[in-house]
């Protein structure tokens, strides 16, 4: 019987050259550290008398092997978006476009003037270089990129309204993705949250009770992730902030999505644009970057400057900034819209703005060349807490497998997963939501799992 005796010692392991050509791949310390948990393991096992032999020390250095790429292994990596979603927030939302990708990289490459002022040879500020193009997108007087639209509603609130009244309607007391709620993010900012009207029901009756008593802000949170329909009613914006105004109040209208462009005009409902909330007289507008909007994950705040330079000079705008990279991305995608080439550029408008058939010759050409697969209608959903219930019409690629399930599993197992869905038994792919440059990795994958499957 093997002994722990047997066990070769970690200084005989390491003057292996298969140990030498471990440590240059992955580093001495890491590859001691696996060297160490291989053994650890074999001594388990040896004590258990699981082990009818010690392995060799070219087997030990090839379980160390498989400890060290398990440990390297990125638990983050690139997957191909055949769901139809295109907003798919677990999928990351908005794919980035390539000349934001290439400006991301370039910020990240080498040094920047991120906080420098080139001409006066003196220390900057990083709020200045996204806030002139959002200033002239939507004609606000100020603005400042965040982390994400949640920190922004947060930095609102705690710069503005802390241990002071926010008046907000019951209808608009959501919860977005992960279980967080908008009311719990308003408390932590230290605002006393006053609920007004009912769920269904909210009257401007309701904001002038409220407001008799001071108050430091009127906000709206737009329903961007569910529909409420039936026996309902509440004021529209501009009545809201009119009422406010007169009792000098202002209002913070958190749009959510960012839409800066009328989705109506791709056949879906119409989403409410920044533009339209600074028309109606909302003070502040926050949204994300990374929905509608189509750039990198960032909150947006915009309005009047008075209202601005006190965010900016909150001690939580530190905390939550942009970092440079994420403003290298915002920028340029803010570029795509002031030179009207949106739809071109930005993945995400893309895909929503892509014709039926379209994505149909896209599904023929896929069937064409797995030679298999029929191509049907379906719907394709713009996600991303987004025109909740909305959809549009779409071709998908449809193929018959013994078993859907395993092989949707053997696609998320690819180099580089696929995530496709299933109906009636059948695997179904959406052209709409796949990058043209993913199409030939993502064929020749199906190629192997339907060959394999045969």
């Amino acid at each position: 019987m093997p002994t722990l005796r047997d066990l070769p010692a970690v200084d005989q392991l390491l003057q292996l050259p298969g140990s030498s050509q471990l440590m240059e791949r992955f580093g001495r310390p890491l590859t001691l550290q696996a060297i160490r948990a291989s053994l650890d393991d074999l001594r388990f096992q040896l004590k258990e008398h699981k082990l009818p032999s010690v392995p060799s020390n070219d087997q030990i250095l090839v379980k160390t092997e498989s400890l060290l790429v398990e440990w390297t292994k990125s638990t983050l990596v690139p997957v191909i978006n055949a769901s139809g979603v295109i907003l798919h927030t677990n999928l990351g939302r908005a794919p980035l476009s390539k000349a934001a990708l290439q400006a991301m990289a370039e910020a990240s490459r080498g040094f920047s003037n991120l906080e420098f002022d080139i001409e006066s040879g003196r220390r900057g500020s990083r709020l200045i270089h996204a806030e002139s193009l959002l200033r002239r997108l939507t004609g606000a007087e100020a603005a400042i990129v965040v982390n994400n639209n949640a920190s922004a509603v947060l930095l609102v609130l705690s710069a503005l309204a802390s241990k002071k009244r926010v008046i907000i309607s019951r209808s608009q007391l959501v919860e977005i993705g992960g279980g967080f709620r908008v009311p719990e993010v308003m408390k932590q900012s230290g605002a006393k949250l006053v609920e007004v009207g009912a769920t269904n029901k909210v009257h401007l009756s309701d904001y002038e009770e409220a407001l008799i008593e001071p108050a430091a802000l009127v906000m709206r949170a737009h329903r961007s992730n569910f529909k409420l329909v039936g026996f309902t009613d509440e004021p529209e914006l501009k009545s809201i902030v009119v009422l406010a105004h007169g009792f000098g109040v202002p209002v913070v209208d958190d749009l959510g999505s960012g839409a800066l462009v009328d989705t109506a005009k791709y056949g879906l409902a119409h989403e409410p644009t920044v533009q339209e909330s600074l028309a109606a007289g909302a003070d502040l507008v926050c949204f994300s970057g990374d929905k509608l909007l189509g750039g990198p994950q960032a909150g947006i705040i915009l309005g009047g400057a008075d209202l601005l330079a006190k965010i900016k000079k909150h001690p939580l705008a530190r905390a939550v900034r942009a970092d440079k990279t994420c403003l290298a991305g915002l920028i340029t995608t803010l570029l795509h819209y002031l030179k009207d080439e949106a739809e071109r550029e930005i993945p995400i408008l893309k895909m929503i703005s892509m014709r039926p058939e379209q994505v149909k010759g896209r599904a023929e050409a896929w069937a064409a060349q797995l030679g298999q697969g029929d191509v049907v209608q379906g719907e394709s959903t713009v996600g991303g807490g987004s025109l909740p219930g909305e959809s549009m019409p779409t071709w998908l690629l449809a193929l018959d497998v013994k078993s859907p399930d395993k092989f949707l599993k053997s696609l998320r197992k690819a180099e580089t997963p696929i995530i496709a869905r299933t109906a009636a038994n059948r695997i179904l792919l959406d052209p709409r939501t796949v990058l043209i440059d993913e199409e030939n990795m993502m064929l020749e994958c199906l190629k192997k799992e339907l060959y394999e499957n045969d």
